[in-house]
């Protein structure tokens, strides 16, 4: 493994508006010195853009604090002559490609949007990367590559052939496309298999919030699978730590026996490492969100709480393997779902009730 000193180097943080690349900044801003960071961010309006905005300006806020420059850019990494320019410009060193058009019910219904920012603009990073070398770039992957595997806890040994939705497999299709720039262009590149990120600020059609939302307005919320879908969330604090370390590990260039390099190529899970019940995570939830104020201590949820069966595209469970994050970086997520889903309560009551 190749060290990096994230001190005085330069990183781009694409994404950078979103839920888990916001925070990755603001923890940049925090540990790294002397750093230009430049964060691009589309800011489209797949979900509400105020919460986008709210996250850009907690940015450019605490920016002021330290000695890093903050550069932030409003654009597509489906712009593939933005992207070169900028790499040509900035000559970046660690490059953390979060920008990706998410949601597994979103991609039955708007296929386009998934092939333009998770495949093609996938794609440009990797051709920048080709033509401006990186010391090591850091890429978002997903839990949802593995499908419907039966064979649990999931692991990074496992085979990931059988997407059950296009978002899987635009991830996994990233991991393809990433593993051949490694071995054709000695690109250090790692991806990170993220499992159910969930937290303050996060993104609206997320369970968690959406439910919130609902039962806020008085709605019924729907629980898949009759309740029986088991998830592995992971607070949003525990992946940007596990992404703080993975971008000081580079995978190590070597040359093989038959002269040409071994791909630097590495692929890591993050997660909670414990599944929880979706029932379960339900009565956690509105647990706290009465601690929060958010709902009146008499709310009746059993009135609001309706089970479906399962959706298209959804997988009853997912659970993470993550010895190797663990062995190789030294890493296991600690944040319990309690403790999460207090402290996206607490943010809620903030964000929307303060304002009233």
């Amino acid at each position: 493994m190749q060290k990096i000193d994230l001190n005085k180097k330069t990183i781009l943080v694409t994404g950078a508006a979103g839920f888990i690349g916001s925070n990755l900044v603001k923890r940049l801003f925090k540990d790294v010195k002397g750093a230009t960071i430049l964060g691009i961010d589309n800011m489209n309006n797949y979900y509400d853009v105020s919460l986008k905005e709210y996250r850009l300006e907690e940015l450019n806020t605490n920016s002021t604090n330290g000695t890093n420059i903050w550069v932030f850019v409003k654009g597509d990494i489906a712009d593939k002559v933005l992207i070169d320019g900028l790499f040509e410009k900035y000559q970046f060193d660690v490059v953390v490609n979060l920008a990706a058009q998410a949601g597994v019910r979103y991609s039955i219904e708007n296929p386009d949007a998934y092939i333009m920012s998770n495949m093609m603009g996938f794609y440009n990073i990797l051709e920048a990367c080709r033509h401006n070398p990186v010391g090591h770039l850091v890429y978002a992957s997903s839990s949802s590559v593995y499908g419907g595997n039966k064979k649990v806890p999931f692991s990074t040994d496992d085979r990931v052939d059988n997407p059950v939705s296009l978002y899987a497999a635009t991830k996994k299709s990233n991991e393809l496309f990433a593993h051949c720039y490694s071995k054709l262009y000695n690109i250090p590149s790692t991806g990170l298999r993220f499992f159910t990120v969930y937290g303050p600020a996060g993104r609206p059609d997320m369970a968690y919030f959406g439910f919130t939302n609902k039962l806020l307005a008085g709605k019924t919320i729907q629980i898949y699978n009759y309740g029986h879908c088991r998830r592995d969330f992971t607070y949003v604090d525990d992946i940007v730590e596990g992404i703080i370390r993975v971008m000081q590990g580079a995978p190590e260039k070597k040359m093989g026996e038959d002269g040409l390099p071994v791909p630097p190529y590495a692929v890591y899970n993050i997660g909670g490492g414990q599944p929880e019940n979706l029932l379960d995570f339900v009565n956690i939830l509105q647990e706290e969100l009465l601690r929060a104020g958010v709902l009146p201590a008499d709310y009746d949820f059993d009135v609001h709480k309706e089970l479906v069966p399962m959706q298209p595209g959804d997988v009853p469970t997912t659970y993470a393997d993550t010895s190797a994050l663990e062995r190789d970086f030294g890493f296991t997520p600690k944040i319990t779902l309690r403790e999460g889903l207090r402290k996206f309560a607490e943010w809620y009551a903030h964000y929307y009730l303060s304002k009233d």
